[in-house]
């Protein structure tokens, strides 16, 4: 009760926030333009797609680059989003008075975190309704359209648990936000050098880290277990992380 007590205050504090509300207008703009952008190309394009055999169809086309575009700006704004979280309890010396609640900091970091994953959750959601509403006009494939939002969702969830332990090691959000968005990027073109490692261990452990390989598949509806289980370590080692980081710091007062 605890946990879901801390993530609807923040849920709830991040829809009072003029900068969520700012963040979110912008991003579904974005998807929105992207989404238009698709659908156009793919009206452009569909008197040489009837005389091909077996061609793609609106969902390949549309959602699936908007899935794999949206996943970038994800790793955009989710660092702004979650710098706060901890960084800002630090800076406005408030840290002491949420170690001095009777909570667990394994509840104040899940609930953190379940509060602004909630809210990137929302973000997603209103992004699915894009592609959906392609329903209405044609056929959709629901099987791809479901791989690709399952895998944005994991995707998104390993990237706000960075985001939650970055955030406990900075006692400035700004640098919370930019030390994310490296760790962010960096898992996410992890594998472009892999082709140029004579290893062959070395260049499958460089492909097995990429987010960006994991979600791909998945963008492509190969859903697999290895994929899901890539996103679980990912999300539960920060976390835990995130919990040690901070059972220090109340250990030291």
């Amino acid at each position: 009760m605890s946990i879901l007590s801390i993530a609807s205050r923040e849920l709830r504090s991040l829809f009072l926030s003029p900068l969520a509300w700012s963040i979110l207008g912008v991003v579904q703009f974005i998807f929105a333009y992207i989404f238009l952008t698709q659908l156009n190309t793919f009206i452009q394009i569909q008197p040489q797609l009837a005389n091909l055999d077996n061609a793609p169809g609106a969902t390949e086309l549309i959602a699936t680059p908007l899935f794999a575009t949206s996943a970038i700006i994800f790793m955009l704004v989710i660092p702004l989003i979650t710098m706060r979280l901890i960084a800002g309890e630090r800076a406005n010396n408030s840290l002491t008075l949420l170690f001095s609640a009777p909570l667990s900091i394994t509840e104040i970091v899940l609930g953190k975190f379940f509060g602004v994953l909630g809210f990137l959750v929302c973000m997603a959601l209103l992004l699915a309704l894009m592609p959906l509403s392609l329903g209405f006009a044609g056929t959709i494939d629901y099987g791809l359209l479901f791989s690709a939002w399952i895998g944005l969702v994991l995707l998104i969830t390993s990237f706000a648990a960075i985001g939650v332990y970055m955030s406990s090691l900075s006692k400035q959000p700004t640098v919370a936000a930019i030390s994310t968005f490296g760790i962010l990027l960096m898992l996410w073109i992890l594998d472009w050098s892999s082709s140029k490692v004579a290893d062959a261990n070395a260049t499958g452990a460089l492909e097995y880290l990429s987010m960006l390989r994991h979600f791909e598949a998945m963008a492509k509806g190969l859903f697999s277990s290895a994929d899901l289980l890539y996103f679980i370590i990912i999300t539960t080692t920060f976390l835990v992380l995130s919990i040690r980081r901070l059972d220090g710091d109340r250990l030291q007062r």
